[in-house]
């Protein structure tokens, strides 16, 4: 095992060999192999400037935002910046229709008034580790998986225990190349978290769903949170007595912009790729389960949409789940259409053609892949189900809310429960939706991968639709009165109502046939390709010595390089890769929600009112890069040769969501907003220049 562990750090380590011009997610500490690299496109400082654990370096001021975004901390009292989109759903927990911070922004114009967001953490990296002979210590080549699974889990177990003991740390130990090698992450989590200042949605989220993953981008996509602590500057629960967080580094900002071919570097926590999958995987992506999940997305926002369009309280209600849902809408649309382009299927089937011929006179590899195309065909039908379970059942509210709010209907505050839920939430539109992806279930999920009881439901009412309407009409779950009503009953009536209420069936139906027909089969098959894909990464690994290769994101922190770059997305089109305010007033339209700018910007741009952000004439709002970015790497920083913050990541363009199986150097752009842009929406739109003044600022 030993040997096997030393040649794959080997190859990962291998320097002199190039990585395909700007692709790769690259570990931090081991970014020393790639300073090479790095510094022919631009870069100025060191590894240790990067990473370090024997000082302050780069990765002190990158922290983890809740469970799924980055932030960076740009001054020594805690202030950090994310995307408007990462902060999107705290900052409508805050609103209303008579305080419409969604709509107006908010800006904190001293600390007293920065808003607590309960449940809200950010996580700082104190140190990885390779801890691989640790964490597969005792586990053999030929160990069956459960007894590896259950060895690995234990030795993780100990490694954490130990290096968080006497500490307020926390600790993962995460796998990469499919268990491969293993890294150890020690963090600090911090739970006072308070929203400083939000632009308008017109400038966060200027162009909405229409220009979401496109370009040109004209988006002033952040918001600014600020990091409290306990007087020893230590994480703590929220209180009035805590003080601003005290970072172990802040980035310094450079206002000097950028040029075409410029160094960039995005320092993130990429949250999921999948480069190293076989066809079967591309083959149901493309062909089965993104067509089912984009026209039951589809459905549902034709419904919000409408609705959202008719009433400014329904719209502010269901802005974050709209965005929520058109995200991965839109992604899976240009995911597939950007495999279909590069061939990825054939390209993938091709390769795996290759290795076939070269495991052929090899015992452990040569059995590899027939084994993973019979597991993706056996999957196929579970994967299916869960596909259609997820976005058709669970995209049901009030049934979501009915098995939640049950759990506690007999304790004495039961009535508050529904006080949140009902605050954000339109029957209209819950119950159109819900006739239209149970509908979609109905017609295009066999009758064995159907709970039996929905089907019986639906028949007996004549109907998905009539169904769907008694399920609203007879449901204690549906509206705030009868909800409440229930819960101030008495506990006999309480227990009756919850035997015989359609919701909780449905609930009942669908969660026990998930359960127990799907699940557990889909996790099982699963686990048992992972485990292949392990033998399968090992294999490649050995088959193309001359190649680095880079782990799969996993939410861990991560260096991405490339430069300034525009692209051509069809023939005779070429994009440059900046955008200006100049571009906003060409779409500015007061008749359409997603770009009605904020009357104050409209009377800058008429007096060209814009201070020390002034370029040329204009304002910097936007520009592409070549980073290889994914999910979590929203908010990322990017930063110069300098390793000074220049700018925000946002998104990806249209063209580059496929990266996730397969990074195209030629169209892979990711979308960065300016930060002369924020700095400019703080200053002038915002009035709180006044953050400016503890923010570092490069000479």
């Amino acid at each position: 095992m030993k040997k096997i562990v030393l040649l794959i750090l080997a190859l990962f380590c291998l320097k002199g060999v190039p990585a395909l011009a700007d692709e790769g997610m690259w570990v931090p500490a081991l970014i020393q192999s790639r300073i090479k690299d790095m510094k022919a496109k631009g870069f100025k400082l060191t590894a240790e400037d990067i990473y370090s654990i024997n000082r302050s370096s780069l990765k002190d001021a990158v922290l983890l935002f809740g469970s799924g975004c980055t932030g960076e901390v740009i001054s020594d009292e805690g202030l950090f910046l994310t995307n408007h989109h990462c902060g999107y759903y705290f900052i409508g927990s805050h609103s209303s229709v008579e305080h419409d911070y969604l709509t107006n922004g908010f800006w904190a114009m001293n600390r007293s008034e920065e808003l607590p967001n309960p449940g809200l953490t950010v996580s700082f990296l104190i140190r990885m580790e390779d801890v691989t002979d640790r964490a597969l210590k005792g586990v053999g080549d030929e160990m069956p998986q459960a007894e590896r699974d259950s060895m690995v889990k234990a030795n993780a177990a100990g490694v954490i225990a130990k290096a968080t003991a006497g500490t307020h740390y926390e600790a993962a130990v995460e796998p990469f190349y499919y268990g491969n090698q293993y890294f150890l992450f020690v963090y600090e989590k911090f739970r006072d978290v308070r929203l400083v200042a939000a632009p308008p949605s017109a400038i966060g989220k200027f162009g909405g769903d229409t220009d979401n993953w496109m370009w040109p981008r004209h988006t002033g996509d952040f918001s600014m949170f600020r990091i409290y602590a306990d007087k020893n500057n230590n994480p703590a629960d929220y209180s009035k007595d805590n003080v601003p967080y005290r970072p172990r580094r802040s980035f310094t900002i450079s206002t000097a912009g950028l040029k075409k071919g410029d160094f960039t570097m995005v320092y993130g926590n990429p949250g999921r790729t999948m480069q190293y999958v076989v066809s079967d995987a591309i083959d149901y992506a493309v062909n089965c389960g993104n067509p089912a999940k984009i026209k039951m997305r589809t459905m549902r926002l034709e419904i919000m949409n409408a609705e959202q369009a008719k009433d400014p309280a329904t719209r502010i209600a269901y802005a974050a789940k709209n965005a929520r849902v058109s995200n991965q809408w839109k992604k899976w649309q240009g995911e597939s259409k950007g495999l279909a382009r590069l061939g990825t299927l054939d390209k993938k089937r091709a390769f795996e053609a290759q290795f076939t011929a070269w495991a052929a006179d090899k015992p452990l590899y040569r059995d590899v892949l027939p084994k993973l195309r019979a597991l993706y065909a056996e999957l196929a039908p579970y994967a299916f189900a869960r596909d259609y379970y997820q976005e058709a059942y669970q995209a049901i509210e009030m049934t979501q809310f009915a098995q939640n709010a049950a759990k506690g209907i007999f304790k004495p505050d039961a009535e508050k429960a529904g006080d949140g839920f009902f605050k954000n939430y339109s029957q209209t539109i819950d119950r159109l939706s819900t006739q239209a992806v149970l509908g979609e279930y109905v017609k295009n999920v066999p009758a064995e991968w159907t709970p039996a009881y929905f089907l019986e439901a639906v028949q007996k009412a004549g109907g998905i639709d009539r169904y769907v309407d008694e399920l609203f009409e007879q449901s204690n779950f549906s509206t705030i009165e009868k909800y409440k009503a229930l819960a101030s009953a008495d506990s006999a009536t309480k227990a009756a109502a919850l035997q015989n209420d359609p919701a909780l069936l449905l609930a009942e139906a669908f969660n026990t046939f998930y359960n127990t027909k799907v699940d557990g089969t889909y996790k099982r098959l699963n686990t048992e390709i992972n485990t292949l894909y392990r033998l399968y990464m090992k294999g490649l690994m050995e088959m193309q010595p001359d190649r680095t290769f880079f782990p799969d994101a996993n939410l861990t922190l991560r260096v991405a390089y490339g430069t300034v770059e525009g692209y051509s997305p069809v023939d005779a089109v070429y994009y440059e890769p900046f955008s200006t305010i100049d571009g906003i007033m060409e779409k500015d339209n007061p008749d359409i929600y997603d770009y009605n700018i904020p009357q104050r910007l409209r009377d800058l741009y008429r007096t060209k009112e814009y201070g020390r952000w002034n370029v040329d004439g204009s304002v910097p709002v936007c520009f592409l890069a070549t980073n290889h970015t994914t999910g979590g790497n929203s908010g990322s920083p990017v930063l110069n040769g300098r390793g000074q913050l220049v700018v925000i990541n946002f998104d990806r363009t249209w063209e580059s969501t496929m990266s996730d199986y397969e990074f195209d150097v030629v169209k892979c752009r990711n979308i960065i907003v300016d930060i002369r842009y924020v700095l400019f929406v703080i200053d002038r739109i915002g009035n709180a220049g006044y953050l400016l003044d503890e923010m570092r600022f490069a000479k």
